[in-house]
């Protein structure tokens, strides 16, 4: 079974909130059910805006400081991976996504979040695109980790660790937004009243914030547009997106 010291980092403006175990204990993670490696997708790069959520610059974990890249375009390194299983599956990552042992996924301590990165298992050839959404590994020798499943795909999630070579995928028209705070979210525009409050009231019960209806009152016929908020932070924005899709609900957009 793959262990590692590996932080579930938490990103909360410029605080940093890690769920680790004291400096120079380890801990033991656990492998979920193994599937068939070619169940694991590769992560479809998109130009998903780098927004605040998951960036904070510099930041410290165990007395070290760590900074985040300006920019990942060109980022070519070789290490240690390793990977994370059950004891993280579906806690927040330092963007506020839910960590899938299965999906696609990695943790990266100074990649702008999100990155897409090519990992390539040197000992066997193996290669996958994953997306960094989360923070670590925090261990001098290690380089990233994995998702369990992104390390049952490269062919050595029984091993614990490979030797793997990172190159960041490019993806044109990706907005660097680190320097805009959201902490609401619309989530619809309605002709009608009815429509809007029905929308406010399904959301306010899945996030327990205050969720209001607007009146675009400049526009003719009016807008009725939903918002949720505010939260405390871009990351807390993130994390709300994924608990609305979860039930079915539009994601909304993040807003200052």
């Amino acid at each position: 079974m793959g262990r590692g010291l590996r932080v579930c980092c938490l990103l909360l403006g410029t605080t940093l909130l890690a769920c680790t175990s004291p400096a120079g204990r380890e801990f033991s993670d656990r492998a979920p059910p193994a599937i068939d490696p070619a169940a694991v997708p590769d992560a479809t790069p998109t130009p998903d805006p780098i927004t605040p959520a998951g960036n904070t610059s510099p930041y410290t974990v165990n007395g070290k400081t760590y900074r985040v890249m300006t920019s990942a375009q060109g980022y070519r390194e070789r290490g240690i991976a390793s990977w994370y299983g059950l004891k993280f599956h579906d806690r927040p990552t330092a963007n506020g996504e839910r960590f899938s042992v299965y999906g696609p996924t990695a943790a990266h301590r100074s990649l702008p979040i999100p990155s897409y990165v090519r990992v390539t298992n040197e000992e066997n050839g193996a290669s996958m695109v994953v997306r960094v959404n989360d923070r670590g590994p925090f261990h001098s020798e290690r380089l990233i980790d994995l998702s369990y499943g992104a390390a049952l795909r490269l062919g050595f999630a029984d091993r614990g660790t490979a030797t793997v070579l990172l190159e960041v995928i490019d993806v044109p028209g990706v907005q660097d937004m680190r320097a805009v705070s959201y902490r609401h979210l619309q989530l619809g525009a309605f002709s009608t009243r009815a429509a809007a409050d029905a929308l406010a009231q399904r959301a306010g019960a899945v996030l327990s914030i205050s969720t209001t209806v607007e009146a675009a009152v400049e526009l003719q016929p009016p807008l009725f547009r939903v918002r949720a908020g505010p939260f405390p932070d871009s990351a807390a924005v993130n994390a709300a997106q994924w608990d609305l899709k979860a039930v079915g609900l539009p994601e909304g957009q993040p807003v200052p």
